[in-house]
């Protein structure tokens, strides 16, 4: 577990690039918001869903859905902090589910970067995220807000036992990131269910 300042935050696509490399071939990952649109420029895998990008607060509650249905498989979703924001009540969820594999990674950029970068409710509260998530019973809780941190913890976090819960202090992404770089949800959804029935 890694603590910080509150001005440190590293680099959002340096983070998800390291999750990219790490991530496991059965590896289940749900990404949303803005992480939705950065995702798919780092990993092109059968398994990655690229979650709405405009539906928030629904990506956690779809990642435990899948942990239940897909018990042998790891489930890694992204939020943003904006996202979780609007359904905290999706955390007590995920406990009360008993899935044990299910990772939740906080991007926690300090803003609803998706609708132009207002500040959430939370913004000036240095809200404790990962204090929220050890309150409702994640097994296993970790902050990162540096890279070099992220890289050497993120074995062990994800090797322990579920459900986990990492917040990610990360910076903006980069506004040229927001392009379309994923398939119509309709062909999404299908390709999904496609690599979902074959492993």
């Amino acid at each position: 577990m890694s603590g910080a300042g509150a001005s440190e935050r590293m680099s959002v696509e340096q983070a998800l690039a390291h999750l990219s490399q790490r991530r496991r071939d059965r590896d289940i990952v749900v990404s949303n918001q803005s992480s939705a649109r950065l995702w798919p420029r780092l990993s092109n895998h059968p398994l990655d869903f690229n979650y709405n990008p405009s539906t928030m607060s629904g990506a956690v509650p779809l990642a435990v859905g899948l942990a239940l249905a897909r018990p042998h498989d790891e489930v890694i979703v992204l939020s943003g902090d904006g996202s979780l924001l609007m359904s905290l009540g999706c955390l007590v969820t995920a406990v009360a589910s008993g899935a044990t594999n299910l990772s939740i990674l906080l991007l926690d950029n300090g803003m609803y970067e998706v609708t132009g970068g207002q500040k959430t409710a939370a913004s000036d509260l240095e809200l404790d995220y990962a204090g929220l998530a050890a309150a409702t019973g994640f097994e296993q809780i970790s902050r990162f807000s540096e890279l070099n941190a992220w890289q050497r913890g993120s074995d062990d976090f994800f090797g322990s036992r579920g459900p986990r819960f990492a917040s990610l202090r990360v910076g903006p992404t980069p506004k040229q990131e927001f392009g379309d770089a994923y398939l119509p949800i309709d062909q999404r959804i299908r390709s999904f269910q496609v690599a979902l029935a074959t492993v």
